[in-house]
């Protein structure tokens, strides 16, 4: 997946905090709804701005960072 289609960061948007582009979305956001039971369709429906694609993008994001996808950042 090529993450930078989704996610962006921006030293002047919510404090360089990695962003879903387009919006002023951060990735922990949408990564706290998962956590807290949100499904990806409750997700898009509450933010019309957003697609299940982003939101795959955030997950891919995270375990990227934890090292699970062998990928940099």
């Amino acid at each position: 997946m090529e993450i930078r289609k989704y996610i962006e960061i921006t030293s002047n948007k919510r404090f360089g905090k990695p962003t879903l582009v387009g919006t002023r979305i951060a990735v922990v956001d949408v990564l706290s709804w998962l956590a807290n039971g949100m499904s990806t369709d409750e997700i898009v429906e509450d933010f019309p701005e957003l697609t299940a694609d982003m939101i795959r993008a955030c997950l891919f994001y995270a375990a990227s960072r934890e090292g699970h996808l062998g990928i940099a950042s």
